[in-house]
């Protein structure tokens, strides 16, 4: 089942990332060494100006038995050790994601599966999709329905190990499951509905080209966001916004009107 083989990937490539935050800083420079080699471009970290200020009389002097952070540590805590926590946490929420799918949905994933239960696990299993597919009050699937078709279904359905499209392919030759055949195409289209990460570079793409390389981050995150959420950006009424932010200085609102 595609989704069972997501669960494993992702939770290997979490396993890779933790372990690659820890040892994983000094392969990259000599990576990035060798690239910017070939590239004849400088290896050497940029270094940034330092600021010297006045000291107050009452301040400390610094610790001189300290040493200095060299360049390379700060970027790797300010810059490499922030992306690989980052991708992380995605590939975390997106193993949790997973998970929630397979607790909802496993007994639908193979005909064995689906035959190895028995009838008050699979009234439970089906009453569980049905409370989770349930919005305002409606449910797409009708579970005591769905348990009925389910029953006939176990012992009706060639012996032979099939994966979801399979099942959803032979129920479409017999028109006496409806419920069944709503729950497989819901758990097919799946993994459409977890494409928001690929959604998201792709704007980025559109965002920031070569001809923007100096966006900041906190531009490039905002317009991102108002890229991706347009549809909720459509609805905001900016008249009333404007009208609450004018309302909280007494400066703004002669200038408005």
């Amino acid at each position: 089942m595609l989704i069972d083989v997501a669960i494993e990937k992702v939770q290997g490539l979490i396993s890779f990332f933790n372990q690659y935050r820890e040892t994983g800083f000094s392969n990259a420079v000599e990576a990035a060494t060798e690239i910017a080699l070939d590239m004849d471009i400088g290896t050497i970290f940029r270094k940034k100006r330092q600021i010297k200020r006045k000291r107050h009389f009452d301040e400390n002097p610094d610790d001189s038995s300290a040493a200095a952070e060299s360049l390379e540590d700060l970027f790797r805590r300010n810059y490499f050790i922030p992306i690989v926590d980052q991708a992380i946490s995605s590939l975390t929420t997106r193993f949790e994601q997973y998970q929630g799918y397979k607790k909802i949905f496993g007994f639908l994933f193979t005909s064995d599966a689906l035959r190895s239960l028995d009838n008050k696990s699979l009234k439970c299993c089906c009453h569980h999709l049905g409370a989770a597919l349930k919005r305002d009050g409606q449910s797409d699937i009708d579970a005591d329905d769905l348990y009925v078709e389910l029953i006939f279904l176990q012992d009706f359905i060639p012996q032979e190990n099939k994966g979801p499209i399979e099942i959803l392919n032979f129920l479409k030759r017999h028109a006496c499951f409806p419920n069944a055949t709503i729950a497989y195409r819901i758990l097919l289209t799946i993994p459409v509905t977890v494409a928001s990460a690929e959604r998201s570079f792709c704007k980025l793409k559109l965002l920031k080209t070569y001809l923007r390389t100096t966006m900041t981050q906190e531009r490039l995150n905002a317009l991102a966001l108002i890229a991706l959420e347009s549809g909720m950006l459509d609805k905001i009424d900016y008249e009333y916004i404007i009208e609450d932010f004018v309302s909280k200085n007494a400066k703004r609102i002669s200038l408005y009107k």
